[in-house]
């Protein structure tokens, strides 16, 4: 007599388990499911009204003078991502600000820049 490996006795029924669903998840609902989850954990970008956009020049202009270290929160994609280091200048043609970290110079696009904080 042949036994299947899959099957398993509960009470009087036998059963599959957990491989009996794995035939209704086709490749296209499993993506569909990551790109739900991934829609889901985004961030909308924060709305800056004309007194934030003017903080956060003047934070970036006494980081500037003073080469101190910041905290910057860019907006990027559906993320906040935070970014910290001394920034050495900005370019007002290209409209990038270019800051050093540990490991090495780095430029963000200005208009991506949601907050700017002072460390030291």
């Amino acid at each position: 007599m042949k036994r299947n490996k899959y099957l398993k006795t509960v009470g009087d029924i036998k059963d599959r388990g957990n491989i009996k669903w794995t035939a209704l998840m086709l490749p296209e609902h499993v993506e569909m499911i990551r790109e739900w989850y991934e829609k889901d954990e985004q961030v909308p970008k924060p709305e800056l009204n004309g007194d934030d956009l003017q903080l956060i020049q003047e934070e970036m202009e006494i980081a500037l003078k003073r080469q101190c270290e910041v905290l910057i929160r860019c907006w990027k994609d559906g993320a906040i991502e935070a970014h910290r280091g001394k920034i050495k200048s900005i370019d007002g043609k290209t409209r990038m600000l270019i800051y050093e970290d540990p490991f090495k110079q780095r430029r963000l696009p200005v208009d991506e820049i949601v907050s700017i904080v002072m460390v030291d």
